[in-house]
């Protein structure tokens, strides 16, 4: 079914839902940007309050899951959008707005180092929350029938590794053409080998997956809200905070990403009884989780122009594979990754970001 055929559907659904069938309401959809997946967001207005439509097709989006985790981070107190009506079959919502000023904007304006530790000290404080929110309490349904129950997925051996193989095919082999040799890919297999098992070691709980300053919003009263959960999984207790600090758009010095990474420590030590874990694994854990993370997004970037059409991800490529180059060059096993990087790819992708700007 055309876009336009499932805009059309989702009006009438919505005025539908939101009015007596004697009384249907004119939608007037205003398209959302931001969303680098299968879903599409409008804004609206209806009796003067702005709300938030969701064209979530079924066959692309988990919307048993949203609903699901949108409750358990409710039980939590995380402000998240509330779910005002919900069709799970067609794949259409209406949500409350939570407005336009993303974390990250903030941000942007920021310019003392103090004032952007304690925006980002504001977003860490909601991840013990998170960590426990527990899905298996949460009820799945479209409001109207019986309610059944979703379980996360694990974040497991095979997951990670599937995640890892983005990298290989979408960077390496489709936007770089890049093949390695028998030899390179039993080392590249190490690297991921050593990267999955420090995933693994750590302990585990409910994990946003894409915590991030674009999928934060500051709202009116200055509070934060969190949007894009619904690919939630129970996995390493480091995921959401190198996604936080070590994002894939934006990067910060050392200096100020340090104190906020010993400030979440302290807040996961209390909160879990972790005071046997030492401050060097807690950095290995960071290090090599962002390392594993960044490889899955440069992959997805690639995977993303090539196959959902959209390019404005690529230009993130470079940040994503500084992260990579810069800890992996801390770690011998990663030496080969590191060379990999620096010999191959970083100078592949100059000769490919050269040729696209004079297309």
């Amino acid at each position: 079914m055309s876009q336009e055929s499932r805009c059309m559907l989702l009006k009438n659904w919505l005025s539908s839902v939101l009015t007596d069938t004697e009384e249907q309401f004119a939608i007037e959809l205003q398209p959302m940007t931001g969303d680098a997946g299968f879903r599409q967001y409008y804004r609206f207005n209806f009796k003067g309050q702005s709300l938030v439509a969701v064209d979530a097709p079924p066959k692309y989006s988990n919307n048993e899951a949203f609903v699901a985790i949108s409750q358990a981070l409710i039980n939590e107190k995380i402000n998240v959008p509330k779910i005002i009506a919900l069709d799970v079959q067609q794949g259409f919502l209406c949500l409350t707005d939570f407005g336009n000023q993303l974390l990250a904007d903030i941000l942007v304006k920021t310019t003392s180092a103090v004032d952007v530790q304690k925006v980002y000290s504001q977003a860490i404080s909601l991840l013990p929350a998170i960590s426990k929110a527990n899905v298996l309490k949460s009820k799945v349904g479209d409001l109207k029938r019986g309610d059944n129950q979703y379980q996360l997925p694990i974040y497991d051996q095979g997951f990670i590794e599937l995640e890892l193989q983005i990298f290989t095919q979408w960077l390496l082999e489709k936007h770089l053409n890049i093949e390695l040799l028998d030899d390179e890919k039993n080392q590249l297999r190490q690297c991921f080998s050593f990267l999955t098992v420090s995933a693994l070691s750590q302990p585990k709980v409910t994990m946003h997956r894409d915590y991030h300053s674009r999928n934060i919003m500051v709202l009116n009263d200055k509070s934060l809200g969190v949007i894009d959960f619904q690919d939630a999984v129970i996995g390493p207790i480091t995921y959401d905070i190198v996604s936080l600090l070590r994002d894939c758009y934006t990067r910060w010095p050392d200096s100020i990403i340090q104190p906020l990474f010993k400030y979440f420590c302290q807040l996961m030590t209390k909160q879990y009884s972790l005071e046997y874990i030492k401050e060097q694994q807690w950095q290995e854990w960071f290090d090599l989780m962002g390392v594993q993370r960044h490889l899955k997004a440069s992959g997805i970037f690639c995977r993303l122009y090539y196959r959902d059409n959209k390019g404005g991800y690529l230009s993130d490529i470079p940040l994503t594979l500084s992260y990579i180059q810069d800890v992996s060059a801390k770690y011998p096993e990663l030496s080969f990754l590191h060379h990999l990087i620096k010999s191959q790819v970083l100078p592949a992708m100059q000769t490919i970001n050269n040729k696209i700007s004079d297309s």
